[in-house]
């Protein structure tokens, strides 16, 4: 069974990025990702509706870095320090040597390839590393920039779940791409 330790924490560098440690002083940019519906629309959970829940979600971020239980980084430019977005790994499964990939921009930096190359970064990272056999991503079947970044990325798609998520009085249907550490 896999064991981690984000501990000092990874910091990881691409040719234009810095995926680092989301802080405290990410709240502004936290609270405008995660409290725009738009930003928000694939990804069914509440939006936050001030700060302080927007430093909640740091924090509950920095506690499964500490429980090594999941790893999130803030996406920036190398020369400015503006958080851009965050990426990660949820529900990591170190029994089954499997972590699921997420992540998320601000709208104002759609486009310019910024998603592609972070996660190219974190399956390095991911399999290299951490030693996962296989990276899943649950994305909505909607969600078609997020799917072209996955397929962009060499992920496969391996199922769509009918109606499986119960959420705001519908259900969900959900579609899991993975790859697998060859």
């Amino acid at each position: 069974m896999l064991e981690f330790n984000f501990t000092p924490f990874p910091i990881i560098e691409t040719e234009r990025l810095i995926l680092d440690r989301l802080a405290e002083t990410d709240v502004k940019e936290v609270f405008e990702l995660r409290s725009d519906p738009e930003t928000m629309k694939y990804i069914p959970r509440p939006l936050v509706t001030n700060y302080e829940e927007a430093l909640e979600h740091i924090r509950m971020i920095d506690e499964k870095i500490e429980n090594n239980t999941g790893i999130n980084w803030a996406i920036r430019f190398k020369d400015n320090p503006k958080l851009l977005g965050i990426i990660g790994f949820y529900r990591m499964q170190p029994e089954n040597y499997r972590a699921e990939i997420g992540y998320m921009l601000s709208p104002h930096f759609h486009g310019k390839g910024i998603v592609p190359e972070a996660v190219k970064s974190l399956l390095q990272y991911g399999f290299e590393d951490l030693k996962f056999h296989s990276i899943e991503a649950v994305i909505d079947p909607e969600n078609y920039a997020s799917e072209k970044v996955l397929q962009k990325c060499g992920f496969v798609k391996e199922a769509h779940l009918k109606e499986s998520e119960f959420w705001e009085g519908k259900f969900l249907d959900k579609v899991i791409y993975s790859l697998l550490n060859n």
